[in-house]
């Protein structure tokens, strides 16, 4: 009971009149920082932090929190509408949602995207309240062999499922790969791939490329084919989710909330793994496979939506307990407390007990909030999509463009995004998926970061990786995503034959 005691503490705390204006400026503010492309969450708090230097401590992190989890929730809104993805954790809720939004179905894809963001973040905070330590000790077991079997299964289960060949996928993974090597070895130091450029040397942005694949690529390929979705994408329907709808989007929510929290946990996770494997999982038990790349199957924009969410929600179990930021706004967030003199580890639940119990009451407030403040504005939202499309897409590259250089303030990188747009053409063309150039650019670094040092463990034996339970788990999942499928087929020709 001494926990709920706590907690109760907690909203006594966060429900101050002075607490409550933070949280929702904090949603707000975070809201429109997903919107927009190449800024993101990170970077807006960093900005901040000089400005609340002078606020009392509870409410600048009740502030910074409202800010992270509010750019979750509007990093959807582009990738539904514009196919734009305003964070990183959002890209895969394009590949369904805007396949909605032309299907006249941008309502209900907006709708269960805020609602799954509701429910996600909610469960997770409940966990976050409950679990927080048994959570984190758990986590800090695993190692890089783990780590890098981990980020393996993530590559082959994107890479099967997306597109309409393994090997297709495949090809887009490598590339990925190759785009993530660009720049400073992360050990060595050592210039790679760079061809004497030196905007290269510190990479390829994330952002760039996914801006550039999805939004300029789309707008590049509708003004190539512009006879194929006319009527469809300036047709908005409901703005509402149908019945069945509903029925079809809460297993996802669940199974997305299940698969997004323990990610967030981990130093190596983020909200990019869970979302893909969300959306592999949801294409897998979808009883409407066929919806999938056509027309949008709600159940691909619910399940990554409720990963997402959980897993920004769950990033804050290491932060408190154990100090470690598993995402780079948890990062700045950790240099936060460090600028009012808190140390972030298993001390601060007593130390600073008013203050993180004021937090995490703040995110049930906080998601009270933001799904008050979005799902009125869903009708507001599809309205974009009546602009002529033109015009629509015109704006679509204003919008890219200075969402991409205000990352950097480089005209190369505009240059490098507009190539990487007619790249997506091709792609797009030949029917080859963008998405695993995102996963294979995000966890190709890290993925060999990963194994580098479990050699370095293992003092060079590859039989590290099969050393220790967790990691021959995952490395058995590997083989059943790309062995199962097949054996699956095999058997269901043989049957019919």
């Amino acid at each position: 009971m001494d926990i709920w005691h706590q907690l109760l503490q907690g909203f006594m705390t966060a429900g101050t009149p002075v607490n409550l204006l933070w949280a929702f400026v904090g949603c707000a503010l975070g809201t429109a920082i997903g919107v927009l492309p190449g800024l993101g969450p990170a970077v807006t708090v960093a900005m901040l932090l000089p400005i609340t230097s002078q606020v009392e401590p509870t409410a600048s992190m009740i502030f910074f929190a409202g800010i992270y989890y509010g750019a979750m929730y509007g990093g959807s809104t582009t990738s539904i509408l514009l196919n734009t993805p305003g964070e990183t954790g959002t890209m895969v809720t394009a590949l369904e949602g805007f396949k909605m939004a032309k299907s006249g179905r941008a309502g209900a894809a907006l709708a269960t995207s805020a609602i799954g963001s509701f429910v996600a973040g909610t469960i997770a905070t409940v966990l976050v309240t409950l679990f927080a330590p048994l959570v984190a000790d758990y986590a800090v077991q695993l190692g890089p062999p783990e780590y890098f079997c981990l980020m393996l299964l993530a590559f082959t289960t994107v890479s099967s499922v997306l597109g309409a060949s393994a090997l297709r996928g495949m090809t887009a993974l490598f590339i990925g790969l190759a785009i993530g090597l660009v720049g400073l070895d992360q050990i060595t130091g050592q210039v790679r791939y760079t061809g004497g450029i030196p905007e290269f040397l510190d990479g390829i942005e994330v952002v760039l490329i996914a801006v550039g694949l999805f939004a300029v690529g789309e707008a590049f390929y509708n003004a190539l084919y512009e006879g194929r979705s006319e009527a469809k994408l300036n047709s908005t329907g409901r703005v509402h989710m149908s019945r069945q709808e509903w029925r079809r989007s809460w297993p996802a929510w669940l199974r997305g909330t299940a698969i997004g929290f323990p990610f967030g946990t981990l130093p190596a996770g983020g909200s990019e793994i869970p979302t893909f494997l969300s959306y592999a999982t949801e294409r897998k038990l979808s009883k409407h496979p066929e919806e999938f790349g056509t027309v949008g199957a709600i159940e691909g924009v619910a399940g990554p939506e409720a990963a997402n969410n959980a897993a920004v929600t769950a990033t804050l179990v290491p932060l408190l307990t154990l100090g470690i930021p598993t995402s780079v706004t948890a990062a700045i967030l950790l240099s936060a407390l460090s600028n009012y003199g808190i140390q972030a580890g298993p001390q601060l639940f007593t130390t600073s007990a008013t203050l993180v119990w004021a937090l995490i009451a703040s995110l049930y407030i906080g998601n009270v909030m933001l799904l008050v403040l979005n799902l009125p504005l869903v009708g507001l939202w599809v309205k974009l999509l009546k602009i002529p499309r033109p015009q629509l897409y015109a704006g679509i590259l204003i919008f890219a463009t200075v969402g991409v250089y205000g990352m950097r303030q480089s005209s190369f990188d505009l240059f490098l995004m507009f190539g990487v747009g007619l790249a997506g053409v091709l792609m797009r063309r030949f029917d080859f998926p963008t998405a695993p150039v995102i996963v294979g650019m995000i966890l190709g670094p890290l993925a060999e970061a990963q194994m580098r040092n479990a050699l370095s463990i293992g003092e060079g034996r590859w039989t590290v990786f099969i050393d220790r339970p967790v990691s021959v788990f995952f490395l058995a999942c590997v083989v059943a995503v790309l062995v199962l499928p097949r054996v699956m087929r095999w058997w269901g020709r043989r049957r019919v034959a």
